[in-house]
């Protein structure tokens, strides 16, 4: 029987963290509808009700899971709320903030309640790793595509509004920094003794912003000659990546209807940036990955140069800062090497060369992660994508199931 390990620490910086990350989502969602507002004030209506229809398809998809995981977790951590009051949240689509606001009241008890402290400890990590995952559902499935949007259009009118600035920092902001507190969620079933650095959560938020800033910028282009053609574009990439989650397998949701809704929100995410799906090893899969992302991105880019008209002198700077696409992706790779050659949970085991129960239990990568003894207090989704994410050989993840399914 696996030795019960303490949960993550949660303290009052957490909390004020988490209050924050609360907040930007609130700030995000009024500066969609502003710049929406915008749009129809200036008499261009369609790229309102484009913009609000991405907001909204990105909500439905999120409040969709928030639901699912709802009705398949323990009834001892369902929050103390009605059932058809949690369904009206949901179609309302308030779920998202209602699980921020009610992890909040549960991190305060965690924060100045003392009885009872580990299991609140518990229930604490188990909400806030499906925050941290329905937050980089939503920002990818939203803040992305509004990024595209408003890069085309202040291409488009060759000037920039105040709002229009805003919205794109936020939401740059907010695509980095989820997949950076995503990551942070996962090393949380590690021990504490690897917890995410400062310095490594620098470099982790640079190299996916300087490869996602690349992406967007070759889109924008693209649907500044062909807006249309975006629409066919992101059909035809979005089924490819669709078709190639499913070859892999997951085992996210709780049955193969929502498990499909899952593959289609990763597909869009990886449409944007890359997302790992699958256990084992991911160089080849992420030398693939990344190869078709910049030879795609390449092609969107030289469809704009070849398409638009000789001597054009209204987009004339944008040559620069096309330039400087390609050697920006290729910053952010080198940046995404140097983490995982020397940043990597994996490289600081190896270096302290220490081995620990996984790797005595037949041929661990050296990646000790907690195990518990109430099964139900363990995030089963986030657990099985910790395990995806950290590449466990395949002892190791038996050893971890068992050991984490243990009473």
């Amino acid at each position: 029987m696996s030795p019960r390990t303490a949960p993550p620490r949660f303290g009052p910086l957490q909390l004020a963290l988490a209050a924050a990350g609360t907040a930007a989502a609130t700030l995000d969602l009024f500066m969609d509808g502003w710049v929406a507002a915008q749009y129809a004030r200036r008499g261009h209506p369609g790229w309102a009700a484009l913009s609000l229809a991405v907001l909204a398809a990105a909500s439905a998809a999120a409040q969709a899971c928030s639901w699912l995981w709802l009705r398949s977790d323990p009834p001892a951590l369902r929050p103390a709320v009605p059932v058809l009051l949690l369904a009206a949240l949901h179609l309302l689509q308030l779920g998202f903030f209602f699980r921020c606001l009610y992890a909040l009241k549960v991190g305060w008890r965690v924060c100045w309640a003392k009885a009872e402290e580990e299991d609140e400890r518990r229930h604490m990590a188990f909400i806030s790793h499906d925050i941290s995952m329905l937050r980089l559902f939503e920002t990818f499935l939203e803040n992305t595509p509004q990024l595209t949007l408003l890069l085309y259009i202040i291409l488009r009118t060759n000037k920039a509004e105040l709002s229009q600035g805003l919205g794109m920092g936020t939401a740059f902001l907010c695509v980095s920094w989820s997949l950076l507190d995503y990551h942070q969620s996962l090393r949380s079933f590690l021990q504490d003794k690897y917890e995410l650095s400062l310095g490594s959560s620098i470099v982790y938020f640079l190299w996916n912003l300087f490869l996602i800033c690349p992406r967007i910028l070759a889109l924008a282009l693209f649907a500044l000659l062909w807006p249309y053609g975006v629409a066919v574009h992101f059909s035809l990439v979005w089924l490819a990546l669709f078709l190639w989650v499913s070859l892999q397998g997951t085992d996210f949701m709780e049955s193969p209807g929502p498990e499909q809704l899952y593959r289609a929100m990763v597909a869009v995410i990886l449409y944007f940036s890359w997302f790992n799906v699958a256990r084992g090893r991911t160089l080849h899969r992420s030398i693939i990955y990344h190869g078709f992302m910049l030879v795609d991105s390449t092609l969107l880019g030289l469809a704009w140069l070849w398409g638009r008209a000789p001597g054009e002198e209204e987009h004339s700077y944008l040559m620069p800062v096309v330039s400087a696409a390609l050697p920006c992706y290729l910053l952010g790779l080198g940046l995404r090497v140097t983490y995982y050659k020397w940043l990597h949970p994996n490289v600081l085991v190896q270096q302290e060369g220490r081995y620990d129960e996984v790797d005595a239990s037949g041929g661990g990568d050296g990646v000790e992660f907690r195990s518990f003894l109430e099964p139900d207090l363990v995030n089963r989704r986030m657990q099985w994508l910790a395990q995806t994410h950290f590449s466990l050989s395949q002892p190791a993840q038996e050893h971890f199931q068992n050991g984490a399914a243990a009473v």
